[in-house]
């Protein structure tokens, strides 16, 4: 159902925002109620309270057709020592298998690198939005995204668009430890998470100095 038929029948939408900063999450609410189309119906500043919240509530409510479900989940990557990206995977999967619309994801952080933003949209964000956006910036990433458009702002959009070339140059895997370096992982940190051995981390970090024209790691993290 398309969120301007929402509005129509007068619905408000049922929103989750998760970050571990009550103030930003008590802001967001704030702007977001204000308008008279939403409601926020749950506020958390963790992977483990967002997904539970979920988990609790994936069920339809007196045989109506309304679930205590959210709409739209604004989520934030840094959760303490959480991945907030980790999320979207398990929202897709969770969806599919109990076989529920699932929510729009529109990302709000301070991270603003390209690899991030890009990362955010394959693992399957709607949008992302910077925390130094104003109000409007967030209102209009959210119509955009309940469209069903992916919204990128202007100077993250260009980036991302500059970045597409050298990302392009990655294998699969290498993207995968690309991602890792960028969160500062240690090449022994990388082969655990992704059960290979140290060597062939190493020989692909190799791959990825030559692709990228840069000699060591710090140079690497600057992309």
């Amino acid at each position: 159902m398309s969120v301007f038929k929402f509005r129509l029948r007068g619905i408000l939408m049922n929103v989750m925002l998760i970050d571990d900063h009550p103030m930003v999450n008590s802001g967001l609410a704030s702007i977001l109620e204000e308008t008279g189309r939403f409601t926020v119906i749950r506020q958390v500043n963790s992977l483990f309270a967002a997904k539970k919240f979920i988990e609790e509530n994936a069920v339809q409510k007196n045989n109506s057709s309304e679930f205590n479900f959210p709409f739209l989940i604004i989520l934030d990557i840094l959760l303490g020592e959480e991945n907030g990206l980790d999320f979207l995977p398990f929202i897709k999967n969770f969806c599919q298998s109990n076989r529920i619309p699932p929510p729009y994801v529109l990302v709000c952080s301070v991270l603003e690198e390209p690899f991030r933003i890009q990362t955010a949209l394959k693992k399957g964000a709607s949008g992302f939005i910077s925390k130094a956006g104003n109000k409007n910036e967030l209102l209009e990433a959210i119509d955009s995204v309940l469209r069903g458009e992916t919204y990128i702002s202007g100077i993250h959009s260009d980036k991302v668009m500059k970045s597409n070339g050298l990302y392009a140059k990655f294998t699969k895997r290498e993207m995968e430890i690309f991602t890792l370096i960028k969160e500062k992982k240690s090449n022994k940190q990388i082969a655990d998470e992704l059960k290979i051995n140290l060597r062939t981390v190493e020989n692909r970090i190799s791959n990825i100095y030559f692709k990228t024209g840069t000699a060591n790691r710090e140079e690497l993290l600057k992309l």
